[in-house]
């Protein structure tokens, strides 16, 4: 998505629990191995420490996630199916995340707290589930 004008991408970084599809981790950014490193930052530390993290082939994951936590996977696997949908409900339910939607934010931190938003509200339907 955009922050402001077209030249400011910004894009949200998710990690999620595969059997609770809780979002565990979160950080919204650029697309760089800095961004990688927050994001696994952002989890607890029992899914640092115990988790197996499936991605795609984006070379940042590989050279942040440690490797025997780390197995990147093409999508005809079915091992990112959960993300993918999440972010077509991201998409679904933030209308600032749309491509080429009226909505945008103009400040990054009012980007940042949509997406928080977002998020905890989503967890919080999961708990109800």
């Amino acid at each position: 998505s955009f922050v402001d004008c077209k030249k400011n991408e910004v894009y949200i970084w998710l990690a999620i629990d595969r059997k609770s599809r809780k979002i565990v981790g979160c950080f919204v950014g650029d697309r760089t191995r800095k961004s990688a490193r927050k994001l696994w930052a952002s989890l607890p530390e029992i899914y640092q420490q115990r988790a197996f993290a499936y991605t795609d082939f984006w070379q940042a994951y590989k050279t942040v996630i440690p490797p025997k936590r780390h197995k990147a996977v093409a999508k005809e696997t079915g091992l990112t199916n959960h993300i993918e949908r999440l972010n077509n409900t991201f998409r679904q339910r933030v209308s600032r995340l749309v491509r080429e939607s009226l909505s945008f934010s103009k400040k990054l931190n009012n980007h940042i707290g949509a997406v928080w938003y977002f998020i905890h509200g989503y967890n919080t339907e999961l708990d109800r589930i």
